[in-house]
Order: C-alpha cells, then sequence, then structure tokens
C-alpha cells in the first residue's frame, strides 16, 4: 500500500509540478495569456482537492480498488486528450478538469487506507510515500523539458498520458484495512441512482464540522495552503525577475525539491519517535517555512545567490516537514472509523486554499510589479493559520489526553475499554 502511494503520489503531484514546462509552449501555439494558462493548473489542483471529498465516500461506502483504478485511468485519459486539443478550451477541460477529477478519485482514497492500516510508525510510512512528491520534481521537470525537445508538446502529453495509467495497477493493490467497517449489504439488487447517493452521503462524515477540533484544524490547513503554494510556482519567476539567469532559477527549485525528500523522510523518523507531541512538531516546522518565505525577497534584494540556494534548501526541508504531518494530525483528531472520510473532508478544505493562493500572489505581483509583496503576504497566511492551531483543545499539554479522538466521536457510545481492547488486539 504504501508502495501503492508512492508512486501514485509521483504521478500526480509531480507531474503538477512539471505542468509549468509547457506553459509558454501553451501560449505559443493557442495564442492564450499566462493567467490563463495558468488556470489550468490551478483548476487540476482544485479538482483533485474537491472531488478527494466524495471520493473518500465512494471508497468507503463501495470498493476502494475500484475508485482508484478509475481515477488512475481518468488521469491518463485526460492527458491523452490534451496532446490531441485543437484550441485552449479543449485543453482546459482535458487537463485541468478530466485529469484534475482522476487526480482527486487516487490520493485521498490511498492515504486514507495507509493512515488506516497503520497503527505503528505510521507518521514513517506516510513519510515514505510522500517523499515521493519531492523526489519525481526532481526527475520529472528535465524528464519533461527533454521530452518537449523531442517530441513536442503533443507527443509529450500522449507519452505523460501513458504513465499516468501507471495509477491503474496501483489501484488493483488497494485493500480494505481490517479496522474498517465493510460496506453495508442491504440493496444490492437495487442499483439506483437514489440509492447510490444517499451511501455516498451517509459516507461524507459532514458532521464532523459540528466537533471543534476538526473544524479548527480543518479553517487552519485552509489558511495555511493559501501560501503553501505560492513559492513553488512562483519562485522561479521571481528569481528570473530579479536578474538571475534560468538555469540559476531552475537549480534553485531543483533544491526546493531535493531537501523535500529529506525532510518528508526525517519528519516522519522524527515524530515516531514520540518525543515530542505531533501537533507540537507540525506547529514547529509550520512557523519555520512561513518565515522563510519572508527570506526569499531579502535575499533577492542583496542578489546573493548562495543565500539563495542556502535558503531553498532549507524552506524546502521545513516546508516538507509540516506538509508531510499535515494530513497524519487528522489520524489523532477522529476516530480510526472516521480517517477516510476526515481526510477527504480535509483536501476538499485545502483546495480552497490551492485555489486561492496562485492568484492572489498573481494578483499582487500584477498590483506592485513585484513579488515581494506576494512572499510577505504567503508567509502572513502560513503563519496565522498556524496561530489558529493554538487554539486547538489541548494544544498546551505535553502529551496527548487519552480522550482525544472521542473529541470527534462523542456520541458513538462507545465503551473505553472496548476500544482499548481493539488497540490492544
Amino acid at each position: 500500500m504504501v508502495v501503492a502511494l508512492f508512486i501514485n503520489n509521483s504521478l500526480v503531484f509531480g507531474v503538477l509540478r512539471g505542468l509549468g514546462i509547457f506553459f509558454i509552449e501553451f501560449e505559443h501555439y493557442f495564442d492564450a495569456s499566462t493567467q490563463s494558462v495558468s488556470w489550468i493548473s490551478s483548476t487540476a489542483i482544485a479538482f483533485q482537492h474537491f472531488i478527494s471529498l466524495p471520493a473518500s465516500a465512494l471508497a468507503k461506502a463501495y470498493d476502494p480498488r475500484i475508485v482508484v483504478m478509475t481515477g488512475g485511468f481518468l488521469a491518463g485519459f485526460g492527458f491523452i486528450l490534451a496532446s490531441q486539443a485543437t484550441c485552449f478550451v479543449h485543453l482546459f477541460i482535458s487537463l485541468g478538469v478530466v485529469s484534475g477529477f482522476g487526480w482527486g478519485l487516487t490520493f485521498s482514497p490511498l492515504l486514507g487506507i495507509v493512515l488506516a492500516s497503520f497503527t505503528r510508525r505510521r507518521n514513517l510510512a506516510v513519510g515514505v510515500a510522500m517523499m515521493s512528491i519531492g523526489l519525481s520534481s526532481l526527475v520529472l521537470n528535465p524528464f519533461f523539458q527533454l521530452l518537449v525537445d523531442i517530441y513536442t508538446w503533443r507527443g509529450s502529453l500522449l507519452i505523460i498520458g501513458a504513465m499516468c495509467l501507471n495509477i491503474v495497477p496501483c489501484g488493483a493493490l488497494v485493500r480494505r484495512p481490517v479496522n474498517m467497517d465493510e460496506p453495508e449489504k442491504e440493496d444490492t439488487k437495487d442499483a439506483s441512482f437514489t440509492i447510490l447517493l444517499r451511501r455516498v452521503l451517509s459516507n461524507l462524515e459532514i458532521t464532523l464540522f459540528l466537533t471543534r477540533p476538526y473544524l479548527t484544524f480543518a479553517l487552519a490547513s485552509i489558511l495555511i495552503t493559501v501560501g503553501y503554494y505560492v513559492p513553488l510556482l512562483h519562485l522561479v519567476p521571481h528569481l528570473q525577475q530579479s536578474g538571475f539567469t534560468d538555469f540559476q532559477a531552475a537549480f534553485a527549485m531543483s533544491a526546493v525539491c531535493g531537501s523535500d525528500v529529506v525532510g518528508r523522510l526525517v519528519s516522519g523518523w522524527f515524530s515516531d519517535l514520540k518525543r515530542f507531541r505531533l501537533i507540537h512538531l507540525f506547529f514547529f516546522w509550520g512557523v519555520l517555512y512561513g518565515g522563510l518565505m519572508v527570506g526569499f525577497p531579502l535575499t533577492t534584494t542583496f542578489g546573493s545567490y548562495p543565500a539563495v540556494i542556502g535558503l531553498s534548501i532549507v524552506y524546502g526541508f521545513t516546508a516538507a516537514a509540516a506538509d508531510s504531518l499535515l494530513l497524519v494530525c487528522v489520524s489523532h483528531i477522529v476516530s480510526e472509523k472516521q480517517i477516510l472520510g476526515a481526510v477527504g473532508l480535509l483536501e476538499c478544505m485545502v483546495g480552497i486554499g490551492g485555489l486561492l493562493g496562485s492568484p492572489i500572489a498573481g494578483l499582487l505581483k500584477d498590483s506592485t510589479e513585484d513579488y515581494t509583496v506576494s512572499f510577505i503576504v504567503s508567509g502572513a497566511f502560513t503563519h496565522l493559520g498556524i496561530l489558529t492551531i493554538t487554539t486547538l483543545p489541548h494544544f498546551f499539554s505535553c502529551s496527548d489526553p487519552t480522550p482525544m479522538k472521542e473529541l470527534a466521536n462523542e456520541d458513538d457510545g462507545e465503551d473505553l475499554h472496548t476500544v482499548k481492547d481493539e488497540h490492544k488486539h
């Protein structure tokens, strides 16, 4: 399951980060503006997050294997369609909507099942699976550029579509965890849309918003994500505008991606040592990388390229360390039976921040003709979200309270001794 999530993350987030390679090609061929082309990746990110909510409900109500395999097919099919695009709208629908929809069907079910399948070394397992994001970014960005040089953008998209189809066999490895309830067997003969809709809605876990811990964490996640994507999408043009060469700008992003790999692995390993509470580690990493965003305009102002590289390495490490713990923290807020639905719901909320972050930064850049304010505001959003985390119940306690998960599930009526016996088993 960890291997399946590792490969899926490479073919979702690694490909998403590499779409910028095609932007100039799309602008020239379709005579489109930079802002218009940017909406392709923003739409794909939004769909990937928003579809996570119904995807988790479908995986819980029916067979997660079918959900993930369907998403893998749609992700690849969208790129194959895009390779035959004759107008910009066709490109927008195929890449932004179809592939984004497919990615949304794969990530949250896979991550939710991995979280539910591990009781020991859960953080390390997720860290190993998530480090593929930085690793694939290092490999796929130059690989995509090579494909464009050899096969043009049409042939490149066709090859990438074939690569994304490898998510389908990853979905075939999915199995329902033993501690997750089996889907209901009644009404199996009635395949009406009403029955399907009722079963999906019953597994959306919307009631989690009625609990203070989950609602607080969801709001904090939205604010944090507003700033998270800005350096990933705007660091290269910021460095180019500051007078650095294209190669220097690309190498700085490679430094971010390289330290991203190490940050996710180290964060997962260290958090599993249980020397500190998971929520405190997330707070610590978030404060660091939110503050480091402001450092990029400062280093470029003085024109020090070694300082830019050093800052890129530290930023990539801390941002990855925090990001790898974001969804893992959910497992400490909800009950184990709610993990799959809680991950999908949080992914949907995070999509709001992902959709707003880049346009807000772009608007500030257009207004000031500089990226300085964009990075400062992004860091401010991150710190605002991190400060919101401190309002969680028992945040300042040195140890996790025993009934913490029951805070989000007080009405389940489960006997505490029964829960302990299940964990022991």
